[in-house]
């Protein structure tokens, strides 16, 4: 199976903010047509679903800090026709309301769409109670929910609109600060699919969310320095495109996953298991190393996690030259 390219922006990189698009985004739905609803956990105007209750307050529900309530409620408007998006940090959503989440959304496949902000290390110096490295982990391993982290804001815009269509319940990992734009207004997203950004024979990094441009810049770099790398972004990680991956390392015969997210149970260990079953690779998983992450500055902490593109230069070539 070959996998097709998919073009990068010609524009010069401008960088938007994640949350500020899903805020807008929201608001261009229910415009659009769609029967939306808000719920926040006392987050707004941090996760911008703010910005939404500006454009449609009678659409906006304000649950305070009781996120067991919030899924019960989403659960409830659900069944009466709403789609639901829940507004809350990733680290609240996959642990104070999980036990509501998997018996009246999860288990019953109702239309909710749960959307973690400032998900992974990169918080605003929140720390390690605030931030989240585990959300992919145990979304993925709820039967019946979708997991989706978009590269840029683009890409968000677009997954947003196949999720309000889709009529599944789904799990939407969101970053906090702004991000490189590296995707052309005409990008298509398609729940399941995953996206080839550059051609490459000697590694196939696969990464997903925003750490995909760092890889697209990690390996650009290892292009200057003689490698032929490939960059597969994932940004469904469930459903998963598993006919990409395999095929990504049949072409490579040697695979690097990155993710700000713990090496357990997220992208790495879905491809792992992947690759496992369907043609055994070597491989190396780059992300937090089952620990917390901690307060700092983004470019300290992904320089400290081994998650910047220079950090993960330094890991592929470590990984190159042991093949060799």
């Amino acid at each position: 199976m070959s996998i097709p390219m998919v073009a990068l922006t010609s524009e010069p990189r401008a960088n938007e903010a994640p949350r500020e698009v899903w805020g807008q985004t929201l608001c261009d739905l229910t415009a659009a047509g769609a029967n939306t609803v808000v719920l926040d956990g006392d987050l707004a105007n941090s996760t911008r679903a703010d910005i939404f209750a500006e454009c449609y307050p009678d659409r906006f529900f304000e649950m305070g800090i009781a996120e067991q309530n919030m899924a019960g409620v989403a659960d409830g408007l659900a069944t009466l026709g709403y789609v639901p998006w829940l507004s809350s940090f990733a680290a609240f959503l996959t642990s104070r309301d999980l036990d509501q989440i998997r018996v009246v959304i999860a288990q019953p496949g109702l239309d909710v769409k749960i959307c973690g902000g400032y998900s992974g290390i990169l918080t605003g110096k929140t720390g390690k109670t605030h931030q989240s490295v585990e959300d992919i982990a145990t979304f993925r391993a709820l039967p019946g929910i979708d997991v989706v982290a978009p590269a840029d804001g683009r890409e968000l815009r677009a997954a947003m609109a196949a999720l309000s269509v889709s009529g599944r319940p789904a799990y939407l990992r969101l970053t906090r600060d702004p991000s490189p734009v590296i995707f052309p207004d005409s990008y298509v997203f398609e729940i399941g699919r995953a996206v080839l950004l550059r051609e490459g024979a000697d590694l196939g990094i696969i990464s997903t969310g925003v750490q995909t441009v760092r890889a697209l810049d990690a390996a650009e770099s290892l292009g200057s320095a003689g490698y032929s790398v490939a960059v597969l972004h994932v940004p469904t990680i469930k459903p998963l495109d598993v006919e990409a991956i395999v095929a990504l390392a049949e072409q490579t015969d040697l695979i690097m996953t990155a993710e700000d997210h713990s090496i357990i149970g997220g992208l790495g260990g879905a491809v792992a298991e992947t690759l496992g079953e369907h043609r055994p690779t070597r491989m190396k998983r780059v992300g937090i190393q089952d620990r917390f992450g901690e307060s700092g500055p983004n470019d300290a902490l992904l320089k400290k996690y081994g998650l910047s593109s220079e950090a993960m230069v330094e890991q592929a070539q470590a990984l190159l030259t042991s093949t060799r």
